[in-house]
């Protein structure tokens, strides 16, 4: 939570301005005491934000961001760890280890925010594609009238001789939440729009794919437009013979979207992505759960007020003014290097660890400043700052480690070798260090190489690397707390970790981790239990790819999975299966720990079991979960957290990466197909002149096995994948795929509720024409007065097509429509439906009299 002392600002707007009277611009200041409003309007000469509320949101939720920023820059910047930190990958224009035309965090503030917020008087923008237009267009006109106030303020002052040198801002940096992120889009692709006016954006639990619900066809309509325009913007202009013409018109525009991850139920996390929309080159998404000192994962709204992510943000934000100009950088790499460096973690996305070899090998070899320290016994790298203090004199006798994993368990000031060649060997060609100990003030790690066998000219001193410096941060909890000095306690949860692979260690021949003797402090209790475990390991036997048929089967009879005491530091489990439907739950019990005896008498024994013997040796474990949508997800403490990610991949339409809500759109969408296929049972008795079934009757025989059940549910799954293999479609998971669409038929049995919700691309024209065929579905099949009807054509004559057969095609159709993620295609064979019952009844009805047999009818006999 957040502390503030708000004061909003209005924002008058020219007299011949035509912005809409129902809206309004202000201005943020913190602080308590009563200010001249004029007076602080002429002050301008900051970085202008514009805030952009979301659906039903107010102007005033800017309140914990602009507080927070103006304390951030009152402090200064974040302290400065010696972690290694995040670097823009080789998709965005980057290189590992290696910033952007040298440029460095700031040590300190030059410019600060100026927050502004525009109150869209809590619209629902979220059900309307035109209020949506309304709000881009009047947000267009308030980055110009912003614009202009700087212009305004910087002539008052400078008329009055109190200019300063700083730079005019030529554009204005929006930060949108929820649908306010989607307006924010909108209004940059604005044709009236100044050139250059926004190269910034930052949304907040943003929808950028689809809308989240759209009970139109022109709101997925209007959502598609958006995202063609963004697609055209990032493509060189050409003329009509393909000779350039000019750079793509938002060349300069860099977006970035953060999502609150798997506990925001309202803008799923896939629907935020940018993928497909911005380049990687100029944009990404994050997650609050992989976000640099975040963690966590947060709900819709709270995503504005959480203490932790509006810190970071706010000195995101503040860190893009350029010293020189005051104002955010133009260069476009320099902007995301420093978003991806603020936001991301250094903690690899996915634990590919031969790929993270191969990146990070340049870094290892790659030339450093060396110099020396009194002993000249070692060569230090520039890796740790020189404020650090770090003596070896200080160091006791040295250990030689002859065991593929080394523990620290205090800080003994002792220096401990490792034979690469002698350890690494019998596949286990990695090296993994997990610690809690500060890197460069508590622990250092440099690799040497073997003296003589080199063909560098250097010498030995001058041929040592320190990697202290490549210590990923990684969250943890707070420390346990002694009752009294002395006593043991559980470990402290590990802060870092360090993974070496087989290139990088190559061409050295050992490994020394030198830990700093522990300070002595009279009086006090000494500092919780210190510890580090490094090990030499094969990443494969760690591996452990979990049956996709086995979360379903676990729900009755719980797998266990077991691993001996000299397992790996790093366990890979990977999941198949979906599990936003079918959820898995992974827990974690110590069995042993090289604990045989707890040597205690049987009286305190008894009360002491191996698992809390356990707390009080080993590290509490810490899970890194990945999925294809949201990424990484950090959970500090497996004895007390459970894993929870979004699901993996299990839809026909979405090989890749797939959500809780997604499937529920599959649930609805069905829910239709088993009504038309419930109308179809119907239709069929009443052709055969047997009872018509009620709606409920006609439900519970159709889930009957083997028939109807696998000519309804079964079926349709199999021509689904024939449909994906002919038209070249990546295929899902089968077992998944399988698994999902028959729990979902199940599922939509119990719905008898229709709803209308995703992407689609109709005119709005059609929305009523639609909605008719509906209502005509409903008013001309309740009682049917014909039972087939005959059609001709060439070379067949006479063709009888029954009612209860279209109704079988309407339901394969919609099965396949929720099967493809768009159950909007279901409310046009509805319509398709009405219209053919209205039309056939019209025509039964004109040839009547004229004794044409176009129609066949018989009469029911049986009561209801």
């Amino acid at each position: 939570m957040t502390y503030m002392y708000p004061t909003y600002i209005p924002i008058q707007f020219s007299s011949s301005d035509s912005a809409p009277a129902k809206y309004g611009l202000y201005l943020y200041h913190e602080g308590w005491k009563a200010i001249d409003f004029k007076e602080h309007v002429r002050k301008l000469s900051g970085v202008p934000v514009l805030f952009i509320p979301g659906n039903g949101g107010s102007y005033k939720q800017v309140r914990s961001l602009a507080a927070e920023s103006d304390r951030a820059y009152q402090a200064g910047p974040l302290e400065r760890t010696c972690y290694r930190e995040a670097w823009l990958t080789p998709e965005e224009g980057g290189e590992e280890d290696r910033d952007v035309g040298g440029y460095e965090l700031p040590n300190q503030y030059d410019s600060r925010l100026d927050w502004f917020a525009v109150d869209l008087e809590g619209e629902h923008s979220a059900l309307d594609s035109g209020v949506l237009e309304q709000q881009a267009s009047y947000v267009v006109r308030c980055i110009h009238r912003i614009l202009d106030q700087y212009e305004e303020s910087f002539k008052a002052r400078e008329k009055e001789g109190a200019a300063t040198s700083a730079t005019l801002p030529k554009s204005v940096i929006l930060v949108g939440h929820s649908m306010g992120g989607f307006v924010a889009r909108a209004a940059v692709i604005d044709p009236h729009l100044r050139k250059s006016a926004v190269e910034t954006i930052l949304t907040l639990s943003s929808p950028h794919q689809y809308p989240p619900v759209a009970l139109q066809p022109s709101f997925g309509h209007y959502f598609k437009h958006i995202n063609r325009e963004w697609r055209k913007g990032y493509e060189v202009q050409t003329t009509a013979a393909g000779h350039y013409l000019s750079d793509p018109v938002l060349s300069n525009v860099v977006v970035i979207s953060i999502s609150g991850g798997y506990n925001d139920y309202q803008v799923r996390t896939k629907y935020e992505s940018l993928d497909g929309i911005v380049p990687p080159t100029h944009g990404f998404m994050i997650s609050s759960t992989s976000m640099k000192n975040v963690w966590l994962s947060m709900e819709h709204q709270v995503i504005l007020w959480c203490n932790q992510l509006v810190i970071q943000v706010s000195h995101t934000l503040l860190s893009l003014a350029d010293p020189i100009t005051g104002q955010p950088f133009s260069d476009t790499r320099i902007r995301l290097s420093i978003f991806s460096k603020m936001l991301r973690s250094a903690i690899p996305q996915s634990f590919n660890w031969r790929t993270q070899s191969r990146l990070s090998q340049q870094s290892i070899h790659a030339p450093t400043r060396d110099v020396k320290d009194r002993t000249e016994s070692l060569i230090i790298s520039d890796a740790c700052p020189n404020n650090v203090h770090w003596s070896d004199d200080g160091l006791e006798r040295d250990l030689y480690i002859q065991t593929t994993t080394v523990t620290v368990l205090a800080m003994d000031g002792r220096r401990r070798w490792l034979d690469i060649r002698k350890l690494g060997t019998n596949g286990r060609s990695h090296f993994m260090l997990v610690t809690n100990l500060a890197p460069c003030s508590g622990v250092r790690l440099h690799l040497w190489p073997e003296k003589g066998n080199s063909t560098s000219e250097l010498p030995v001193c001058k041929r040592i690397f320190e990697v202290t410096s490549r210590m990923v941060l990684i969250p943890s909890g707070p420390a346990p707390r002694q009752i009294e000095p002395g006593s043991q306690t559980e470990q402290a949860p590990p802060s870092a970790i360090l993974l070496l692979g087989p290139q990088d260690m190559r061409g050295f021949r050992f490994l020394t981790i030198s830990v700093a003797p522990r300070l002595s402090i009279s009086g006090r209790p000494p500092p919780a239990v210190s510890m580090a475990v490094g090990q030499f390991f094969n990443p494969e036997e760690g591996e452990r790819d979990i049956s996709p048929w086995s979360p379903p089967v676990s729900g009755y009879s719980h797998k266990d999975l077991s691993w001996k005491e000299d397992h790996p530091l790093a366990l890979n489990l990977s999941f198949t299966s979906s599990l936003g439907l079918l959820p898995v739950i992974v827990s974690l019990k110590t069995t042993g720990c090289g604990i045989k005896s707890s040597g205690l008498p049987d009286e305190q024994a008894g009360d002491m079991d191996n698992s809390k013997l356990c707390k009080l040796r080993c590290f509490p474990p810490v899970a890194f979960a990945w999925d294809e949508t949201s990424g990484l997800h950090v959970f500090r403490n497996l004895y007390s957290d459970t894993i929870v990610v979004d699901s993996s991949p299990s839809l026909w339409s979405s090989p890749r990466s797939s959500e809780k809500t997604s499937v529920m759109l599959v649930i609805i969408g069905l829910s239709i197909v088993v009504i038309f296929f419930a109308l179809m049972r119907q239709a069929c008795a009443w052709d055969r002149n047997l009872p018509v079934p009620s709606m409920l009757k006609a439900l519970e025989s159709n889930l009957r096995f083997p028939v109807p059940f696998i000519y309804l549910a079964i079926v349709p799954i199999g021509l689904s994948l024939l449909v994906g293999f002919w038209i070249s479609q990546p295929s899902p998971s089968f077992a998944s795929f399988t698994i999902v669409s028959v729990v979902c038929y199940f599922l939509a049995n119990g719905f008898v509720a229709i709803r209308i919700g995703t992407d689609h691309s109709f005119p709005w024209v059609l929305d009523s024409a639609l909605s008719t065929g509906v209502i005509l579905h409903g008013i001309f099949t309740s009682n049917p007065q014909f039972n087939s009807f005959l059609v001709s054509f060439p070379p067949i004559r006479n063709l009888e097509v029954r009612m209860h057969l279209l109704y079988l095609f309407a339901g394969y159709y919609s099965y396949l429509s929720s099967l493809a993620m768009a159950p909007y295609r279901e409310f046009c064979v509805m319509a398709f439906v009405g219209y053919t019952s209205i039309g056939l009844t019209v025509l039964q009805r004109w040839n009547k009299g004229k004794g044409d047999a176009h129609f066949v009818s018989r009469k029911h006999s049986h009561r209801h």
